[in-house]
């Protein structure tokens, strides 16, 4: 007799495969959270993977190469996350847990599709004029995510408050990304930086990555910094709302994942010289000093305070 495609535990064991292979930063980071919630962080992470995977031609990150047929990926990608919402088996594991993962913790559909829309961005070639636009862009292919993890986390989805800190670390997370993989996406013929910064930097389009501009390209890395700092800092401001597991797991991802742009922006116009990564002796020590943060536990972070002004608004 044939096995469940929906079979859950197998669905977990990919999950987990998944996410050892594609981010050693989340995946330490979520063995902080309790079993249920980890098991559940990890299933949402294989289908975020899997997408990014299907959109970029990669497997489990790595070098993009150049797609053909990206209009055909993104309707097969819609395809199949429907039909996991629906709670048909679609023959892809990252799919089905990510199905078994949005029943379980009620998490509204609306973020699949935003997440969904960010790789459509890509696929049109889409280019961000403004500091609004690569926000925008942040919002959807990272802020929603983490939406949806608040939300896997016990979060109430009316919550808009706590939904909005966790939009705040989604963004922080792929500004850090814009920061370090600028080399990276230049190779795929991709720029996420605002023309309106490039035309301000006197950068010549699509001369951002020659050797006489790194000096310029320096400073727009780290006003990249910047900004990933202030929206980390938001986000940090949320973990009241969470149990003191998950808001250790998040301030510690925080702490790892913001050690990458910071360490972009000290490098300056070497930052692209090697790949920025957190080494682990840094990842454990965030992880020891995160136990600290949590609310209620040491230094307490006040749910109350309001956002930046200058910070970027969620959708509705």
């Amino acid at each position: 007799m044939p096995s469940d495609p929906l079979d859950r535990p197998t669905l977990v064991a990919h999950a987990r495969d998944s996410i050892a292979r594609g981010s050693k930063s989340f995946a330490m980071a979520s063995k902080l959270f309790d079993r249920v919630t980890r098991e559940r962080a990890w299933l949402l992470y294989a289908w975020c993977r899997k997408c990014d995977d299907i959109a970029d031609g990669q497997d489990h990150g790595g070098a993009m190469t150049s797609v053909a047929d990206a209009q055909a990926r993104l309707s097969m990608m819609r395809v199949l996350t429907d039909k996991a919402l629906r709670g048909e088996p679609t023959g892809d594991p990252a799919f089905d847990g990510f199905g078994v993962v949005m029943r379980e913790c009620a998490i509204p559909a609306r973020y699949a599709d935003d997440l969904i829309e960010g790789f459509a961005l890509d696929a049109r070639d889409w280019r961000p004029r403004s500091e609004g636009d690569m926000l925008r862009y942040c919002y959807h292919v990272a802020g929603a995510v983490g939406c949806m993890m608040a939300v896997l986390m016990g979060v109430d989805p009316e919550d808009e408050a706590t939904l909005d800190r966790a939009c705040d670390l989604g963004l922080a997370f792929q500004l850090a990304n814009i920061a370090r993989d600028i080399s990276e996406d230049e190779a795929a013929d991709r720029c996420y930086l605002p023309e309106e910064w490039l035309v301000e930097m006197d950068i010549p389009p699509g001369e951002h990555m020659k050797p006489w501009v790194r000096p310029r390209l320096a400073i727009l890395a780290r006003r990249l910094a910047d900004m990933a700092a202030a929206y980390e800092q938001s986000a940090r401001h949320g973990t009241g709302a969470l149990p003191a597991r998950a808001a250790w797991a998040v301030l510690a991802a925080a702490g790892i994942y913001g050690d990458i742009v910071r360490e972009v922006a000290r490098r300056g116009e070497h930052a692209w010289d090697h790949r920025v990564v957190t080494p682990k002796r840094e990842k454990l020590g965030w992880v020891a000093r995160s136990a600290f943060q949590v609310p209620g536990r040491g230094r307490r972070w006040k749910a109350a305070v309001p956002r930046l002004d200058s910070l970027w608004t969620r959708p509705a």
